[in-house]
């Protein structure tokens, strides 16, 4: 049995950038106040949980955590989704969700 060669170099990279741009924004927010300016969306904890899942697809070559966290984002953010998808929500939204989850059970089976 031989063991797999784990590398966490772009796991603290990418937990440092994400550490960057959170002491960013939190700075930018005590100095302008996105809130003042109409943009309360940017200090949000699922909006940061969204920066997160993207910075560790980008700089994660494993994007299981990216993934993981952009689908638990979608999934706290389903009335947003729903209400951009429209009327297409009805039929897309359940059929990308078993199609993802076949996709991932044929893949975790082999």
């Amino acid at each position: 049995m031989t063991a797999k060669a784990t590398n966490h170099k772009d796991t603290y990279q990418a937990t440092a950038v994400f550490l960057v741009v959170m002491g960013i924004l939190y700075l930018l927010d005590k100095w302008i106040g996105f809130a003042a300016h109409g943009l309360p969306w940017i200090m949000q904890k699922d909006t940061m949980l969204l920066y997160a899942a993207v910075i560790f697809l980008w700089f994660k070559a494993d994007k299981s955590v990216g993934l993981v966290l952009g689908g638990i984002w979608l999934i706290q953010n389903i009335g947003l989704v729903t209400s951009l998808l429209g009327q297409m929500s009805a039929y897309l939204l359940p059929v990308t969700l078993l199609l993802a989850g076949i996709i991932l059970y044929l893949i975790s089976s082999r």
